[in-house]
């Protein structure tokens, strides 16, 4: 009986010790980071760049069949039966060709956003791991906190290392880009 008491003392004082122990816990705000970061903002701004042309011929393309629509309801009750019949035929095969223009643009949009998304997680995930090595922190949390108090979160400290990773002409403030717009269907 003195042996099972003195051995559940023991087992007790060992769990308090371990419990008593000071951990180092951060938390990073990974959507603040991918608004913040200069790379995120470089990645908006290259893509919004390289799909501009294509948005801008769907857009002119659109436009182009909006007007053929309204030259039919004008001017349907005055054309001869074969204009009209034409100009229906071909605001159908430019409707089709339209609708698959801009199937193709949110395709390869979503795909090169996805491309560039990758890289800037990963370089994310490596500086979280710097800045969480280089102030001693012994964990950090990122998806699914709920709350985490400004004491323990590192996400300033991490888009500064960010900002630290990014080339100095990258990093000059430009007006803030948005995502290029989807084509009107």
């Amino acid at each position: 009986m003195k042996f099972a008491f003195m051995f559940t003392i023991a087992g007790v004082l060992a769990a308090q010790s371990v419990m008593a122990e000071d951990y180092k816990i951060g938390a990073v705000n990974t959507i603040r980071l991918l608004e913040q970061s200069p790379q995120a903002e470089n990645m908006r701004t290259q893509i919004e760049k390289e799909f501009a042309p294509k948005d801008r011929e769907l857009v002119a393309a659109q436009k182009k069949l909006k007007d053929m629509e309204d030259r039919l309801a004008k001017d349907a009750a005055i054309m001869s039966e074969t204009e009209r019949r034409n100009l229906e035929r071909d605001i159908i095969n430019d409707r089709r060709e339209l609708k698959r223009s801009q199937d193709e643009f949110r395709e390869d949009l979503t795909f090169r956003r996805n491309e560039e998304m990758a890289k800037i997680q990963k370089e994310i995930i490596e500086a979280i791991q710097s800045v969480a090595k280089q102030n001693g922190f012994d964990v950090v949390l990122t998806e699914g906190v709920i709350y985490a108090s400004p004491k323990v979160d590192i996400t300033a400290l991490v888009v500064d290392a960010l900002k630290k990773r990014t080339p100095a002409s990258a990093t000059t403030p430009a007006p803030a880009a948005a995502p290029a717009p989807a084509p009107k269907q």
